[in-house]
């Protein structure tokens, strides 16, 4: 979906998602932030790349019951397919991350509090391109 947002493998192995950190306070920041740190209370410092966490807790969520605009890509002759958004809490980077859940993980399944991991997933395909995203799925569930 947007370059520089995550890396690993398509299978889930070495999938993650992609942040900065501020080398002055530690802040970390996704989406990522590459200008200057967002910290108000920093003076800033040169910002790195870091893999974020694979695996955090549910710290809300919610079903997304309507169809998004541009440029979120659908097509209007098919129906609309509610899906479950979760905002995933990562402890060790103190932030919180919003992300569709995994195909077939719906609000029944979730509960404030849980363990998921990013997953790799797909936003949109044509012939020629497979657009990536991330999802969020509970842990020791597969696909």
């Amino acid at each position: 979906m947007v370059d520089g947002w995550f890396t690993g493998d398509g299978d889930g192995d070495g999938f993650r998602l992609l942040g900065t950190r501020c080398a002055s306070c530690g802040s970390v920041f996704f989406p990522r932030e590459d200008t200057h740190c967002r910290n108000p209370g920093c003076a800033g410092g040169a910002l790195e790349e870091v893999p974020l966490s694979r695996r955090g807790r549910v710290w809300s969520y919610t079903d997304s019951r309507y169809r998004p605009p541009s440029p979120y890509v659908t097509n209007p002759e098919l129906p609309w397919e509610p899906y479950a958004l979760i905002a995933v809490e990562l402890e060790s980077e103190r932030i919180v991350v919003l992300g569709q859940a995994a195909p077939g993980v719906t609000v029944a399944d979730l509960t404030v509090g849980m363990e998921v991991e990013v997953v790799p997933g797909v936003l949109h395909e044509d012939a020629e391109t497979v657009w990536t995203t991330w999802h969020w799925r509970p842990t020791g569930v597969r696909a």
